[in-house]
């Protein structure tokens, strides 16, 4: 009777051994890393391999692992009551599950999965030999199982769909927002990043210099005149109209202009002004920012004439601009140094309205809505419906707005309070 009681150990220790394997393996597998993994495969690691092909059919191969699991835990409760009825009556079938569950719970679950969480990648190399030959004895068993889980489903009309779990942008977006840091470096490397994948979701028109700023020259002034325009203007294109502003025939690039007149020998008045102008490029303000990003690339171009469904000149945008989105503002020494966000002592910010909201949310960390307006002048009237007084203050979306300045009917200066969490 001994000898049996030692093989029932032995057999519930093993079992017990292969339960905890499992419940490693199972965490292991969803908290390894997929990059590093990936690295590790393409260094020649065969095991790093074996555990790629597992995670890319994430949903068979945990199936396969809890139902092996299953399987030990039930032998185990099984072997365990039924011999301990033996000796204790059926006193054992109140007391022994709870002594098993309790041990199983620690040394079986608890315990490997503690291990696995802290350890995911080195665990799961471990033991991803075994693991990939349960899986592949296992597998027709667990195809069955899921074939008729299935079929279930499809008696209560839910539908299933197999998703890929590891290629979306939403999973690739929340590994940015956990690169954090208080480090400022590793906190604009996240803002990057992210700001990377925002790219696609962002029109030209929210971007863009609008027309009231762009800085252009009529081509019917005195060619004198027009270099005198173009070397006090800080920008190297210059967007040059005919007839009236909308009318676009051309832009002039500083350079091309300064080679003309060095190498000009009559008077500057002379010279001929349009045969320098490079063609416009007109791009429709509904362009999304990567689209137009791979489209300055093919054209080695830096400067688009922005319109809009009328063909109407709406603004310009440039490759900077679209940099600018990436890493924040690029400045250089002809640059006119104009955030229009300044901080005050009491905590507000006093803010231009012509600062577009994607500037605020990114600098200030915030997250003011922009689907609707471009700038923070924009989101107020937007939100209020109205074009408001000076001294009126709304508040939208948990942050206080007040109008300090207004000319005609556009917003100049706003008062922002931050909102109180």
């Amino acid at each position: 009777m001994s000898l049996l009681i030692i093989f029932i150990t032995i057999v519930v220790i093993f079992l017990a051994a292969i339960a905890g394997l499992l419940s490693a393996s199972e965490t292991s597998m969803t908290a390894s890393s997929k990059i590093k993994l990936h690295i590790l495969a393409k260094s020649g690691n065969r095991k790093a391999e074996l555990a790629q092909m597992l995670q890319q059919n994430m949903g068979l191969s945990l199936s396969t692992i809890l139902l092996c699991n299953m399987l030990c835990l039930a032998f185990i409760n099984g072997i365990v009551t039924d011999y301990t009825t033996d000796f204790f009556g059926k006193d054992a079938l109140i007391f022994m599950p709870i002594i098993t569950s309790l041990f199983l719970v620690i040394y079986s679950e608890t315990l490997p999965k503690i291990l696995a969480v802290n350890n995911p990648e080195k665990i799961l190399l471990f033991v991803i030999r075994p693991i990939w030959i349960i899986y592949k004895i296992f597998k027709p068993i667990t195809l069955a199982i899921n074939y008729l889980a299935r079929a279930h489903l499809k008696l209560f009309h839910y539908k299933t769909t197999i998703q890929d779990d590891f290629a979306g942008l939403e999973e690739l977006r929340g590994a940015i927002d956990l690169h954090f840091s208080a480090k400022k470096e590793l906190i604009d490397e996240r803002t990057m990043l992210r700001s990377i994948l925002e790219l696609r979701f962002v029109d030209v028109d929210e971007i863009m210099v609008h027309r009231k700023n762009v800085t252009m020259i009529e081509a019917d002034d005195p060619p004198s005149l027009i270099v005198e325009q173009v070397l006090s203007s800080p920008f190297t294109r210059i967007p040059m109209w005919q007839g009236n502003p909308d009318n676009i025939i051309g832009v002039i690039h500083a350079k091309a202009l300064l080679r003309a007149v060095q190498a000009h020998k009559g008077e500057l008045d002379e010279l001929d002004i349009k045969s320098l102008l490079t063609e416009p490029w007109f791009i429709i303000e509904t362009r999304d920012l990567i689209g137009q990003l791979q489209a300055f690339r093919t054209r080695r171009e830096h400067m688009a004439i922005v319109i809009d469904e009328y063909g109407s000149f709406k603004g310009i945008v440039t490759l900077e601009d679209i940099l600018e989105e990436i890493v924040g503002d690029i400045t250089d020494e002809h640059d006119v140094a104009v955030r229009g966000i300044r901080p005050q002592e009491d905590g507000t910010y006093i803010v231009d309205g012509t600062v577009t909201i994607r500037d605020v949310n990114r600098q200030l960390d915030w997250n003011l809505p922009d689907d609707k307006a471009a700038t923070m002048a924009g989101l107020l009237v937007y939100q209020i419906r109205m074009i408001p007084d000076t001294g009126q203050i709304f508040n939208i979306h948990g942050y206080r707005f007040e109008v300090m300045r207004r000319h005609r009917n556009q917003i100049t200066l706003l008062k922002v309070y931050p909102k109180i969490s």
